[in-house]
């Protein structure tokens, strides 16, 4: 299986509380073949690291840059989620917003998504996935 590579970007929390859903969409994506890269997990290491926030959008936008797939999910809003949605988007790289079936998706994230996808179980994102794999 060729591996791709996947940006996860998901609200931050600072006591990582959405750990577990992080968990649970990778593993989706490494079902179908994506190796995915979320800051708080890889780069922050689950706030084992500490960085400015222009290292950290350094950082990001490196990531992002690097990818074969952006990746939002929109559950919950965020302004970085728009920031690194719009610079995957700028930079030319596929990008595709999820969100749980009760969130609001804004029209801008619908205008510049390849894909969005609403999920009741992570389990519904593994056909997804399939589709744009």
């Amino acid at each position: 299986m060729n591996i791709k590579k996947a940006y996860l970007g998901i609200k931050f929390y600072v006591d990582h509380r959405n750990r577990a859903k992080i968990e649970a969409i990778s593993g989706t994506l490494a079902q179908v073949g994506y190796a995915t890269t979320c800051i708080t997990r890889d780069v922050e290491k689950w706030g084992q690291h500490k960085f400015s926030p222009q290292e950290l959008m350094a950082h990001t936008f490196n990531v992002i840059a690097a990818s074969d797939l952006a990746i939002i999910d929109l559950s919950e809003k965020g302004v970085g989620l728009g920031i690194e949605a719009g610079y995957a988007f700028a930079r030319g790289i596929p990008l595709v917003t999820i969100a749980q079936a009760n969130a609001d998706i804004s029209t801008t994230l619908r205008g510049i998504s390849q894909s969005v996808f609403l999920y009741n179980h992570f389990d519904d994102l593994i056909p997804f996935w399939k589709t744009i794999n």
